[in-house]
């Protein structure tokens, strides 16, 4: 049997398309909201079965995918989070790189030898690596347009990710990969599916009513936003996070959403003139993870917010 299990951002759908239309074949999919993580738990394999793993941390899934080694499976796996020590088994593939300019699309990438160059690059854009796209894009030789285009794409796939449940996406992240699975051309996709213009204006709409909140608490170096429990303000955090990161590159950000059950989730990106740190803050709360430029925290508790803001200003000061 053959299992995909993939993040449901744009960095853990792009790399599996690219894959995909390298080497096609039926396989089961297995994914969730770009938080949900742990996703090896979901699986039963027996001996021979071939996994693919994309766009999650190795080092939350270590015990689960020991024991997947440990029954005979095969598992290629490609990342870009913290991973910590990568277990050494003869059926484990670990392409694992948590440089702060790269994502998983872009391994593949390299893997792939740049087969399917334009979805890797729309990956990057969507995981906020602005640069790392622009660089890669460069033998493409794309009109300032078309490089907008995926950019527009990138940021849509990943938008439609984020979400406390499969509840707040407007498409399940296994159908919106079903939806782009016959497109080699993500250009084609653009104008054929009409998913982009969903999730492109179900974006501009939320992320208008984000853009109207103030911080909560501001400082030189870094600053807090809180958004309401509401659908849309779930969707929205992560990209408005990178959003923020873009066009305020010296300073770190956090959105916190409240979730309805006593916890906010947390979107936290590190100042894009360092890329780095927001990683090793969300690990000391108990439900964080993420790389170096962007993390988060699934369920931050309402009690210790205070905490949280005075460790996070501390942490870029």
């Amino acid at each position: 049997m053959n299992i995909d299990i993939f993040n449901g951002d744009a960095d853990g759908i792009c790399a599996l398309h690219q894959l995909r239309l390298d080497e096609p074949l039926q396989s089961m999919l297995v994914t969730g909201v770009k938080r949900d993580i742990k996703l090896l738990k979901r699986v039963e394999v027996a001996e021979g079965d071939r996994l693919t793993v994309l766009d999650i941390s190795l080092d939350k899934n270590r015990d689960t995918l020991i024991s997947l080694l440990k029954v005979g499976s095969h598992v290629r796996y490609f990342d870009h989070h913290y991973a910590g020590d990568i277990p050494e088994y003869p059926n484990l593939d670990a392409t694992i790189d948590t440089s702060p300019t790269t994502c998983t699309s872009l391994l593949v990438n390299g893997a792939l030898q740049g087969k399917h160059l334009p979805w890797a690059v729309t990956a990057a854009f969507g995981d906020n690596l602005y640069e790392s796209a622009e660089k890669a894009a460069v033998p493409l030789n794309l009109s300032k347009k078309k490089l907008e285009m995926l950019k527009e794409l990138g940021i849509c796939i990943n938008y439609n990710g984020y979400g406390a449940s499969l509840d707040d996406l407007f498409y399940h992240p296994a159908e919106l990969y079903e939806k782009i699975k016959p497109y080699s051309d993500p250009f084609d996709f653009i104008k054929t599916d009409d998913a982009f213009n969903v999730l492109s204006s179900g974006y501009a709409e939320d992320m208008s009513k984000a853009s109207a909140i103030s911080p909560e608490f501001d400082e030189v170096s870094s600053s807090v936003y809180i958004l309401p429990d509401e659908k849309w303000a779930r969707r929205v955090s992560g990209v408005y996070s990178n959003d923020l990161a873009q066009n305020n590159p010296d300073k770190a950000h956090a959105i916190l959403t409240h979730k309805g059950d006593k916890t906010y989730q947390a979107s936290i990106r590190a100042p894009l003139k360092t890329k780095t740190g927001a990683d090793t803050l969300c690990r000391q709360f108990e439900t964080g993870g993420g790389r170096q430029a962007a993390a988060g925290i699934n369920e931050l508790p309402v009690s210790e917010l205070d905490t949280f803001i005075k460790v996070f200003h501390q942490h870029f000061s």
